[in-house]
Order: C-alpha cells, then sequence, then structure tokens
C-alpha cells in the first residue's frame, strides 16, 4: 500500500469515529448519567440514593432528569431545594398509591423512595441515545410496591427545538393489584423548570378552543413558555393516545410545573406503560400548527390542527418560596 493511500484511509477512519461519537454517554456511579451530543451537555439523570442523613436522603430519595439549555452550559430544570423541593426535573408519581389495604405518597415522597437499581441498556450512537433505569418504588421499609423500567430516548430535534425526548415508563404491580390516584397537581409523569423562572412570564398553550385545564381532559398536546435568567424556553408535552384515557393536566401554575394525572389501576404482576414526548426549544412557543405536525408525527395518525388557547399562568396559592438551592453537579465539569 502506498504511503498516500494509507494516511487517506487513516485521515478516513479517524473522520469516522469523531462522526460515530455524535451522541455519548458520560457515567458517575452512584451519581448521575450524562447525555451528550456533539460533546454537549444535553440531558442529566440523577441516579444517586443515600440515606446515610436525612438530608442526603432528602436529595436523593427519587431518580429525575434534568434538561441542560440550548448551550449545553446548565441545567434548566429544578434540582432539591427552593419551593416544593420534590418538584424535580422531569420526574415521576402518585399522591395515593393504593395496595393491600395501604396507601402511599410517592410524590412527596414521604415515607418510602423510589430508587434506581441500575441501567438495563445503554445506547449511542449517530442516530441518538437511549437507555433504561430500572427503578424500584419502595412501600414500607425496602417492600418494593411497583418496579418502574424508564426508558429515555433522544433523537435530533426538528427544529426550532434543540431537544426531542421519548420517555416511556413500564410500572410493573409488584405487591399486589395497584391503584394509581391523586390529583393533577400532584400526580403522573410532569416537568418542572428550575426555581427562578420569571413567574410574571409564564404563559401556556392547549390543544383545545376556550380551554379550562382545571376540568378538561385528554388533550393530545399541550406547552409552556417560560423565563429563566433573561432567557425563553418552550416545553411541548405530547401525550400518546394509547395512554389512559381521562388525563387531566396541571398546565397552569406560575412556577411552570406541568404534566398529566391518570387515574388507573394495574393488576399484580402486570404493567401499565405511559408514553410522552417532549419537544423543547429556547424562544417562542411553536405554532399550533408546528406541534400538531410534531404529534402527528409521533402517534402515526393525521389529524388536523384543533382550535386551541393561548392563556397567561396562574399565580401559585402556595407560601413565598424559599431561597433556590443550586443544583450540585458532581460529575465532569461542565464547559
Amino acid at each position: 500500500m502506498n504511503t498516500k493511500l494509507a494516511s487517506s484511509l487513516i485521515a478516513l477512519s479517524t473522520f469516522s469515529t469523531a462522526f460515530a461519537a455524535d451522541w455519548s454517554f458520560k457515567e458517575t456511579p452512584n451519581t448521575s448519567l450524562d447525555v451528550l451530543h456533539d460533546g454537549k451537555f444535553i440531558a442529566r439523570y440523577m441516579t444517586a440514593y443515600d440515606k446515610s442523613t436525612p438530608e442526603r436522603l432528602n436529595e436523593t430519595y427519587k431518580p429525575y432528569l434534568h434538561i441542560f439549555d440550548a448551550e449545553g452550559t446548565a441545567p434548566i430544570t429544578k434540582g432539591m431545594g427552593g419551593e416544593f423541593t420534590h418538584h424535580r426535573g422531569i420526574f415521576e408519581g402518585w399522591v395515593k398509591i393504593g395496595v393491600n389495604g395501604k396507601t402511599y405518597d410517592r410524590w412527596h415522597m414521604k415515607g418510602g423512595e423510589q430508587v434506581h437499581l441500575k441501567f438495563l441498556n445503554q445506547k449511542a450512537d449517530t442516530e441518538g441515545a437511549s437507555f433504561t433505569s430500572l427503578v424500584k418504588w419502595n412501600g414500607d421499609g425496602d417492600e418494593v410496591i411497583l418496579e418502574d423500567e424508564r426508558t429515555f430516548t433522544f433523537r435530533p430535534a426538528p427544529a426550532p427545538y434543540y431537544v426531542m425526548l421519548d420517555v416511556t415508563s413500564k410500572i410493573k404491580a409488584v405487591a399486589g393489584d395497584i391503584t394509581l390516584d391523586g390529583d393533577p397537581e400532584h400526580s403522573g409523569l410532569q416537568f418542572r423548570p428550575a426555581q427562578e423562572v420569571d413567574r410574571s412570564k409564564t404563559t401556556y398553550i392547549y390543544a383545545r378552543e376556550n380551554a379550562d385545564a382545571h376540568k378538561d381532559v385528554d388533550y393530545p398536546w399541550f406547552g409552556v413558555n417560560y423565563s429563566l435568567n433573561g432567557k425563553s424556553y418552550s416545553v411541548v408535552y405530547l401525550n400518546h393516545p394509547e395512554n389512559p384515557k381521562g388525563a387531566r393536566i396541571s398546565a397552569y401554575r406560575d412556577y411552570g410545573r406541568f404534566g398529566a394525572f391518570y387515574k388507573t389501576s394495574i393488576a399484580k404482576g402486570e404493567t401499565l406503560t405511559l408514553k410522552v414526548r417532549f419537544l423543547i426549544a429556547q424562544g417562542e412557543m411553536p405554532s399550533a400548527e408546528a406541534i400538531q405536525k410534531s404529534w402527528n408525527k409521533y402517534t402515526g395518525k393525521s389529524n388536523p390542527t384543533p382550535a386551541f388557547t393561548v392563556k397567561p399562568a396562574e399565580m401559585a396559592k402556595a407560601a413565598q418560596p424559599k431561597p433556590a438551592t443550586p443544583e450540585k453537579l458532581k460529575d465532569a465539569p461542565l464547559k
């Protein structure tokens, strides 16, 4: 082989290796798993569980997912501390889980935890990144009442979004027949912006004319626009039609926590599957036509764009917020 050809093959091999590393992971054991795209931080899944002290247990009593800003420098989602410390990033819980005559609160995390056990798979290539976290939901002590296979899949996002994330949660009833109950503000799969949002600027969009988010059910999609550190972010929640019916939403609070609540039951040994796609953009909310197009692509439908409603957020009735506790980023330093 001549020298020029050999050099060309080496260069091509080097280029291919770099291209293949488009999406990647960086794990800090017992702390977090980072998702990166072209070396830029996209998301961070918090996996720590430590009950050595009450303070440390409060910090680590459930896994959750942070989403980073478009530059990949810091989360735009909330960690522990601040108002409603149990609101953290993209998270999941129910305030009333009924099994064997007992009721457990795995929203506020009173008397028990959700514990990340291990990753069932991790895959990152030129097409995207995906991982599955096996999570046990404790009842009394270490008794397991539910097991949850939580899969997060990232793919290149269509403009104007910079993140497209599919969350699939497979929740298995372990201890007996399970009832998942509560209300839209304290149950379901939800998204919480960072504590420091400018509450006066939060707005919501609903896929219904004259929408009443407190009463309506089964929106195909809805979204929030919030302001953080002088920049606005739009988060769209695409609700899959295979999810339980009668879904009510919590998309109206000025601090921006929003999501869908389902009241449902799971027989012992059976599994409930929930599917949601999040689309995240920096800037103004995309048009209803664009959102509907995204929902159709996600679900395989061809539905027309519905009449829609845009409303300013409602002021939260809770006490004034406590000073925020910045999220502790314990793995590799950010760019």
